[in-house]
């Protein structure tokens, strides 16, 4: 049987419940956008990389206020959502020519939010083969990129 080390992962196991806090809201107000893997902040939304991603480049785009769902936000928060979206599909694109996109909101813990009290938009690109036996039998994913490798490639192109 082969081993996949992904070492990154037994933080998200062990973190336990967010709750306390928001984690979006944390990462926006603070001023080292590296760290906390913002690649780009906006008037009203911002797009941060996914430190736990299921593929290279998974990207969310959140709102700068705090809302837990879409239908509570305002026409031009939820414009500017939308372009940011368009922005990170385009760059991801040129930058990792991905063969497709999974776009999508999990709106409340049932639904699947890791992040429950504070909405946001999943951009995970996908490429043909990339869903092979490892999810299916050893509920395991393969990263082939380091984040901080990833955030660097995208980070000039925001």
């Amino acid at each position: 049987m082969k081993q996949v080390w992904a070492p990154w992962r037994m933080e998200y196991i062990e973190r336990g419940d967010l709750d306390e806090g928001c984690l979006f809201c944390e990462k926006c107000c603070s001023e080292n956008h590296e760290e906390n893997l913002i690649l780009f902040k906006g008037k009203l939304g911002f797009i941060i990389m996914n430190r736990y991603p299921y593929t290279n480049g998974h990207l969310m785009v959140a709102p700068i206020r705090h809302v837990d769902s879409l239908d509570k936000l305002e026409t031009e928060e939820l414009t500017e959502l939308m372009e940011l979206t368009k922005k990170a599909i385009k760059i991801l694109r040129d930058c990792f020519n991905p063969h497709g996109f999974n776009v999508g909101v999990n709106i409340g813990r049932v639904a699947g939010a890791g992040v429950v009290g504070h909405t946001h938009i999943h951009i995970v690109p996908r490429w043909n083969g990339d869903t092979n036996f490892m999810p299916v039998l050893s509920d395991s994913k393969v990263i082939s990129q380091c984040l901080q490798d990833t955030y660097n490639k995208l980070k000039p192109l925001f």
